[in-house]
């Protein structure tokens, strides 16, 4: 830890646990100021020296109250997600409206409301996570997911070419399999699914990784604050794989 975000104001979605919560800490690590956001405030309690916020990034008005709030900020994380499972078969509408919204629209809402202020300092990096899953690679069971997270990519690569000219980078990270609380879950509800224990279930997800193993948020976070920081001044427009070999 070198200070490689000293003076950076930050805001991170999703933060209470997983990859969010890896940035999130990551960040404060390398002398960032965090805004770590979740629906849940009480679950930031424990996430030391950041500014915590309750955040529903569902709600265009409490994304835009908030914006309001902070102000002008130098890198905004977009780490807020769900991971439906199922085939077109399984999603209904309220499934793909669902997420949709959370996966891609709240991008948008983020975005919209916070690069105004980067605009106007002429400099902001955004970093947008969407998944190996999607353009990258199709995954059974994974329509609508799949769908939002490409969908990721190209909100990505559009936001760079708007912006490339003013000072403004957008990258995507595309993650493999990450051990997170969401991925517990996941596992739990393939367990029963395919009435099977808990570690054969965990198994599968780890056999479907060519590396050998699950990856972890800390090594997505080091990814973010490389694409945060100045080192990656070069580079926008781009989807970043850490995914233990998944999209070879």
């Amino acid at each position: 830890m070198v200070g490689r975000l000293k003076g950076k104001r930050t805001v991170v979605t999703a933060a209470a646990n997983g990859i969010g919560r890896a940035i999130a800490e990551f960040f404060v690590a390398e002398g960032a100021t965090v805004w770590a956001t979740d629906i849940s405030d009480k679950a930031l309690a424990d996430i030391k020296r950041a500014k915590r916020a309750k955040l529903d990034v569902l709600s265009s008005d409490a994304v835009n109250t908030f914006a309001k709030d902070v102000g002008t900020i130098d890198i905004l994380v977009n780490a807020a997600g769900f991971v439906h499972h199922g085939s077109v078969l399984e999603c209904d509408e309220a499934a793909w409206d669902f997420s949709m919204d959370l996966n891609v629209k709240s991008m948008h809402r983020m975005i919209r409301a916070f690069i105004p202020g980067m605009l106007a300092q002429g400099k902001g990096s955004i970093v947008n996570i969407a998944s190996g899953a999607g353009s990258v690679r199709g995954i059974p069971n994974r329509y609508v997911y799949g769908a939002s997270k490409a969908a990721v990519i190209g909100l990505t690569k559009a936001v760079a070419a708007d912006f490339i000219k003013k000072g403004i980078r957008a990258n995507a990270i595309c993650p493999g399999t990450i051990q997170s609380p969401s991925l517990d879950q996941r596992i739990a509800a393939l367990a029963k699914l395919q009435g099977i224990g808990k570690k054969e279930a965990r198994q599968m997800f780890i056999d479907r990784q060519p590396m050998g193993r699950l990856g972890t948020a800390e090594e997505i976070a080091w990814l973010a604050v490389y694409l945060g920081s100045d080192e990656s001044s070069y580079t926008t427009g781009q989807i970043h794989l850490a995914d233990g070999g998944f999209a070879l």
